[in-house]
C-alpha cells in the first residue's frame, strides 16, 4: 500500500536524506507536501522529480517572487502550513519534521492533527515545546518517532521492556573535531575548521553545536522529555567511531547496545517502515572489524565546559527556550566572525546566570506564543549585548 509522506523543511540534510530513501523506492511512497524557507530552486526541483503538488515557502518575499513559477507547472504553493491544512484534511501515513531550529515547533503542532506517525529530527522543539506537542500526540492518538540517531536507538531499544527497569542510559558523543585538544589551544579556531566533523555530514549550526558538546547536552534533556525519565538516569560517554548510539543498562543486569553506521538515512528509513526485502542499504554488510577496539570515555568537562548545564533542572519552564535562544544566537556569532570559539563557552555560561533571565526560570510558557515571545526578547538581548 502507497504510503502518503509530508515531508517538512526537505531541502535541508535530513529532508535530502528522506527523498533520497524515497528515491530508491518510488512505488510504495507518493509525497504529498515539501516544505522550505526560501531554497526556491531545489525545492522547485524536488517538486518536479517526485511530482508533488502541494508545497510551502514560508520566507514571504521568496513566495511572492516565486509563486507564478510553480502554478505554470500546476503546483499548489502556500505560505504557511496552516494555509495548507485548510486545503487537506487528509491524514498522511507519515510526516516527518526536518525543519531546523525552534521555527519547527509552530508547523509541528499544526500538523499533528492531520497525521497518523510524526517522525521529528527537531531538537529545539521538543526541548522547547514537548509539553505542548505531547498533548496534541494524545489528542488525536498520533504514533511519535523520534529521527536523531540517539533517541531512535533508546525508542527501539526500549521496545518490549519497561522504563521502570532501566538502570542507566548512556548517550554516546563523538566528541567532535577538538576531542584530543585543550580548550585554551583552540580558543580562537576559525569557524571552518569547526566544521570538520570526523564522522558525520552535517549542517553548520549542528557542527558547531557537536564540537562544543552542545548538541549532547541537548539530546539529553529531548530523551528526559521523550522518555519522561529523571536526568539522573542518563549519562554521556565519549565514543569516537560514533558507531554505537546508545545504550541501556537494565536492573536485571543485562545491558543492550544499538549500533549502525554513521548516516541519518538508517534510522530515517526504519522510521518510514520500508520493505527491507525491496530497499537495500549501501554497502550495508556487517563490519566486523569496527568492533575491534571500540573504547568509550568519559568526557572532560575542561574541554567541554557546557556540559555543566546539565546540573539545571528541565521542568518545561522558560529556561529550556531561553537555553536554546542564547546557544543559537551565539553560534550564528561565531559563524558569522563576530565572537571567538572560546566566546561560545563562556558568554553562554556567563548568560545563563544572568538575572535579565533567571527570573524566568520558575516561570512557564503557556503557549507558542510565550515562547516565540521569549525567543524574540533573548534575541533582541544578545544583539546588544554583542555590539
Amino acid at each position: 500500500m502507497t504510503k502518503d509522506i509530508f515531508l517538512l523543511g526537505s531541502t535541508g540534510s535530513i529532508g535530502q536524506t528522506t527523498l533520497n530513501i524515497i528515491r530508491r523506492d518510488k512505488n510504495n511512497f507518493n509525497v504529498k507536501l515539501l516544505t522550505t524557507n526560501k531554497n526556491v530552486k531545489k525545492i522547485y526541483k524536488q517538486a518536479i522529480e517526485f511530482k508533488v503538488k502541494n508545497i510551502v515557502i514560508s520566507n514571504k518575499e521568496e513566495y511572492l517572487k516565486y509563486i507564478g513559477n510553480f502554478k505554470k507547472k500546476r503546483i499548489n504553493v502556500f505560505f504557511s502550513i496552516k494555509s495548507f491544512l485548510k486545503e487537506n484534511k487528509k491524514k498522511s501515513s507519515i510526516t516527518i519534521n526536518a525543519i531546523s531550529g525552534i521555527d519547527g515547533l509552530e508547523p509541528t503542532l499544526n500538523i499533528i492533527k492531520y497525521s497518523k506517525n510524526l517522525a521529528i529530527a527537531n531538537k529545539e522543539s521538543i526541548i522547547c515545546g514537548w509539553n505542548f506537542i505531547n498533548k496534541e500526540l494524545r489528542k488525536y492518538k498520533t504514533r511519535f518517532i523520534p529521527l536523531d540517531s540517539e533517541h531512535f536507538s533508546i525508542w527501539s531499544l526500549l521496545k518490549n521492556e519497561k522504563k521502570s527497569h532501566i538502570k542507566k542510559i548512556y548517550l554516546t558523543a563523538s566528541g567532535g573535531p577538538f576531542l584530543n585538544k585543550k580548550l585554551i589551544s583552540i580558543k580562537n579556531v576559525k569557524p571552518k575548521i569547526a566544521l570538520n566533523h570526523p564522522n558525520w555530514k552535517m549542517g553548520k549550526k549542528i557542527s558547531i553545536d557537536s564540537a562544543t558538546m552542545m548538541n549532547k547536552i541537548f539530546e539529553v534533556i529531548e530523551a528526559i522529555k521523550i522518555f519522561n525519565l529523571n536526568s539522573n538516569k542518563f549519562e554521556i560517554l565519549v565514543h569516537p567511531k560514533s558507531y554505537f548510539h546508545a545504550i541501556i543498562h537494565f536492573k536485571n543486569g543485562l545491558t543492550k547496545l544499538l549500533a549502525h553506521k554513521t548516516t541519518m538515512e538508517i534510522p530515517i528509513a526504519n522510521s518510514m517502515d520500508l520493505n527491507f526485502n525491496r530497499y537495500k542499504f549501501k554497502n550495508d554488510n556487517f563490519n566486523y572489524k569496527i568492533l575491534n577496539g571500540i573504547n568509550f570515555i568519559n568526557p572532560d568537562i575542561k574541554k567541554f565546559p557546557l556540559l555543566g548545564i546539565l546540573n539545571y533542572k528541565f521542568k518545561n519552564t522558560y529556561f529550556e527556550t531561553i537555553l536554546v535562544s542564547i546557544n543559537d544566537a551565539l553560534v550564528k556569532s561565531y559563524l558569522n566572525n563576530r565572537i571567538s570559539y572560546i566566546s561560545i563557552h563562556k558568554l553562554m555560561l556567563k548568560l545563563l546566570k544572568n538575572p535579565y533571565f533567571t527570573k524566568y526560570y520558575s516561570k512557564s510558557p503557556k503557549n507558542i506564543n510565550d515562547i516565540k515571545f521569549m525567543v524574540e526578547k533573548v534575541n533582541r538581548y544578545i544583539n546588544k549585548y554583542l555590539k
